[in-house]
């Protein structure tokens, strides 16, 4: 059971870190599989660093705590992703913005799995 934890948990964190790497090498395919647009001048720039750099640390992040067995390595990036599923319903309840629940499912799947990887797998605090 410990061992299929840490697949459940390992996948997301490589994905993660593919994902941000891929900002910084390949921003405009970065964009397209998340299905946003490239955005132009500051607003690219602000776009390319802040989702490559929410990716790729939650992909260290996880992959730390595996290799460390310290909870706060699993719970960091589950609240992370905890407040983006919260972030995308405040956006589709206050602005307008279309309602995405696989994508806040996902979210919260994932934060969930890491929650318990930090009760199940990590050994340290």
């Amino acid at each position: 059971m410990l061992k299929l934890l840490r697949i459940l948990v390992c996948a997301p964190g490589i994905l993660f870190t593919f994902i941000g790497l891929r900002w910084a090498i390949d921003p405009a395919g970065a964009a397209k599989g998340l299905e946003v647009p490239l955005l132009e001048g500051l607003a690219r720039s602000s776009q390319i660093a802040d989702t490559g750099a929410f990716f790729l640390g939650m992909g260290l992040m996880i992959l730390t705590g595996l290799l460390t067995a310290r909870k706060v390595w699993f719970h960091t990036p589950a609240l992370l992703l905890a407040i983006t599923a919260l972030y995308r319903v405040l956006a589709w309840l206050l602005h307008d913005a279309a309602f995405a629940p696989q994508l806040i499912g996902i979210e919260v799947v994932i934060a969930t799995i890491l929650f318990v990887a930090a009760q199940k797998l990590a050994t340290k605090p």
